[in-house]
């Protein structure tokens, strides 16, 4: 199993459908949840535990992923209020080098990301069909329509849930 894509790797195949894009936002309602699933009695000893040799501990996957959809929600509210944007990308791994990210309990980013999918399910589902074809333009990886963005994302919330079931799995943490 590889134990940084547990899931694997994301891949598109788009536009999406109709019902992919519900799935999708589907999805992303559910992560939260689903992330505290995950965590759910874990003592401060697992919470800072890599998920992998050499990868972040999964206090540091719990702070990423809220820092992680953050940027794609403004990404979204930048897309469908301007013609198509340049984003500014940012460097995940510093950010997860940071003292909050090591250090501040997992409680603070799981409610940062209840607030923050709410918003987010509420914009998505508000959405019209031709809306998921707007774009932002990322300097790295060029022009991405909405549509793809919204799969990644449920892809990411899935990849990092894996992260740490996976290691669950692996270490027999109940």
């Amino acid at each position: 199993m590889d134990l940084s894509y547990p899931i694997g790797r994301f891949n598109w195949s788009g536009p999406n459908t109709p019902e992919q894009r519900a799935r999708f936002i589907d999805a992303i309602a559910a992560t939260p949840e689903r992330l505290r699933r995950a965590i759910a009695g874990l003592s401060p000893q697992q919470l800072d535990t890599p998920y992998r040799p050499g990868g972040w501990t999964v206090r540091q996957v719990i702070h990423h992923v809220p820092e992680s959809h953050m940027n794609a929600y403004i990404r979204f509210k930048l897309a469908l209020t301007e013609r198509q944007p340049t984003i500014k990308p940012y460097d995940e791994a510093k950010w997860a080098e940071t003292e909050d990210a090591r250090t501040t309990p997992i409680e603070v980013s799981l409610a940062l990301l209840d607030a923050l999918h709410h918003r987010w399910v509420i914009l998505l589902r508000s959405l019209m069909p031709e809306d998921f074809q707007r774009q932002f333009t990322h300097p790295d990886l060029g022009v991405v329509p909405l549509d793809k963005s919204l799969a990644m994302y449920a892809w990411h919330g899935a990849h990092h849930e894996a992260h740490i079931t996976r290691l669950r799995e692996r270490m027999g943490w109940q």
